[in-house]
């Protein structure tokens, strides 16, 4: 099923630069979804289990894709990952995992564990504003 342009992205990042930047990256690419943002591991669990300040799920609906960063604050992307992808609720949402990782292990990990991608996110603005614009062409318009 391809993602809607009314479906909501979960953002699981703590970096404020990085953020800002993703979501520039979102707005030159033209994609006007709906973004929510996790700034540490537990968070993000709680959201997509709708649990606690996330239980409302007309505030917070389930997320048509999750942009996931491995190396957070609480809860690591990695148990993320495993979580998500054990259950039968939120195992098919698509987790794309947009890190600075790229120790080969990591890689396989998230691999194995059921990450749907997994991109190395570039240090240089141009190179991240073209690999977001790449996940949207991908995700949102070619992928069903």
């Amino acid at each position: 099923m391809r993602i809607t342009s009314n479906q909501t992205i979960l953002l699981v990042e703590d970096s404020n630069e990085d953020f800002e930047a993703t979501i520039r990256a979102f707005k030159k690419s033209q994609l006007h979804n709906p973004v929510f943002r996790c700034e540490n591991g537990d968070q993000a669990l709680d959201y997509l289990f709708s649990r606690g300040l996330y239980a409302d799920k007309d505030k917070y609906p389930a997320p048509g894709i999750v942009l996931l960063d491995l190396n957070i604050p609480g809860t690591n992307g990695r148990d993320i990952l495993k979580a998500a992808k054990s259950d039968p609720e939120t195992r098919r949402i698509p987790i794309i995992v947009l890190t600075t990782s790229e120790d080969k292990m990591d890689i396989l990990h998230c691999y194995d564990d059921g990450a749907n991608s997994y991109i190395h996110k570039p240090v240089n603005l141009s190179s991240f504003m073209e690999a977001i614009e790449r996940l949207r062409d991908y995700w949102f318009e070619v992928v069903v």
